[in-house]
């Protein structure tokens, strides 16, 4: 006979930053009878999800969504622009920054990684990842290209690892001071539907997002939104690719299709977060993730604990990072949380290993899961034997009552 492990009662607290808690409504969606993906029922679906999505990502054209993670929409992107060989400049953010870099090497693609030279002195280790992409740096160095080499700039919007945002339009500013035809290229995997994103205002050719986070989805949907100078450069670009391949997907996307099979329950499951989150108006879903975020950040702060972001203007809405105390294991605190509180932080990853932890503020949340969060945090850093300035509870609540959400007033009204 199986042997199931137990299960404590109550839910479980997924406050990691992604996948992120998936709401009931779409739970429920996703239950439906799977359909024939060549029938008049199913192109009906394809073209209304690929209709939402584009409002989402804040552009008149295409969006591919794969059968896939987010890793392979990195991926996707990098093969359908480039050829072997060419040369691309990539900035270090993070963990994710580091990955997509490591993909493009392995895929063939000539790779630079710019980063910060400063230095930091809770994180001498990675001073970098702690703040945002800093555009004067790209702008010089594509000056310094005046063969015009460089075939692409790639950068992350919301370092998952970091919780630390960029500029992205800074980016494309200085991408266009200096004169220079690279494509720009953002993973805004954590950060598309839960901060403030705009593919072509913001003059990006591809961006790459995942349905676990801001969608509020499980993981298995990925996305490339593609300028039509993407799709230009696709034209010549040598890198195989078949299953990754814009142009069927553009060409069969237009009836609603797919030249292979999709996943169709996650695509009901899409069609109704799209319903949720246009139905509540996207800047009202960015205003509310940023509340969240500075609820959170009062704790931190009042715990007299460094935020991982040392620069405020790029705090994420998504997630925040907080390091621990010199010689205070994250991981260790991580672990007593979840077996005590049966609540899931993010780990630190990559440089940040056993340094820090990730707390999120997004998916099905709202102001009491995350004060449960923060109350969860703190008795766990008091176990593990970690000095609190004061109390984050007090502050996370405090907060929220003084920054009543803008539908709370409107039914008080």
């Amino acid at each position: 006979m199986l042997q199931l492990d137990s299960h404590p009662t109550g839910r479980h607290f997924l406050q990691i930053p992604g996948p992120s808690p998936v709401p009931d409504r779409i739970l429920r969606a996703m239950s439906l009878p799977t359909i024939d993906h060549r029938g008049p029922e199913f192109g009906a679906l394809g073209r209304r999800v690929l209709g939402g999505i584009r409002q989402i990502f804040k552009t008149q054209h295409p969006v591919i969504i794969y059968p896939a993670s987010g890793t392979g929409a990195w991926e996707a992107a990098l093969s359908n622009t480039l050829s072997p060989g060419d040369h691309v400049l990539m900035y270090e953010t993070g963990h994710f920054a580091s990955l997509w870099n490591k993909m493009a090497t392995r895929l063939g693609i000539s790779t630079e990684f710019l980063a910060y030279g400063g230095t930091d002195e809770h994180l001498p280790q990675a001073p970098g990842w702690r703040r945002g992409v800093q555009a004067d740096l790209i702008e010089a160095r594509l000056r310094k290209d005046t063969e015009k080499k460089i075939k692409a700039v790639c950068v992350v919007h919301n370092e998952t690892s970091t919780g630390v945002t960029s500029d992205i339009a800074s980016v494309r500013r200085a991408i266009d001071a200096a004169g220079h035809p690279a494509l720009l290229m953002v993973d805004s995997i954590s950060g598309l539907a839960s901060a403030d994103f705009r593919h072509d205002e913001w003059g990006v050719d591809v961006t790459i997002s995942g349905s676990q986070k801001g969608l509020m989805l499980p993981p298995g949907i990925s996305f490339n939104a593609i300028s039509p100078r993407a799709l230009e450069a696709m034209k010549s670009a040598k890198l195989p690719r078949s299953f990754w391949a814009w142009d069927e997907i553009v060409e069969m996307n237009k009836d609603g299709y797919w030249p292979y099979t999709p996943n169709t329950n996650l695509l009901y499951g899409l069609s109704e977060a799209l319903d949720m989150i246009l139905g509540e108006g996207l800047d009202n879903v960015f205003a509310r993730h940023q509340r969240w975020a500075a609820g959170v950040r009062a704790a931190v702060n009042a715990w007299g604990l460094p935020i991982q972001c040392a620069d405020p203007a790029v705090y994420s809405p998504v997630l925040t990072g907080v390091i621990t105390p010199e010689g205070v294991d994250a991981d260790a605190v991580r672990r007593l949380i979840h077996q005590r509180f049966d609540l899931s932080l993010g780990t630190g990853l990559g440089k940040l290993k056993g340094r820090m932890f990730r707390m999120g503020h997004l998916g099905d949340s709202n102001d009491l899961t995350l004060v449960a969060m923060v109350a969860g945090v703190e008795m766990g850093l008091k176990l593990s034997g970690v000095k609190l300035a004061g109390s984050g509870v007090q502050a996370t609540m405090d907060y929220f009552a003084g920054h009543a959400a803008p539908a709370a007033l409107q039914k008080a009204a």
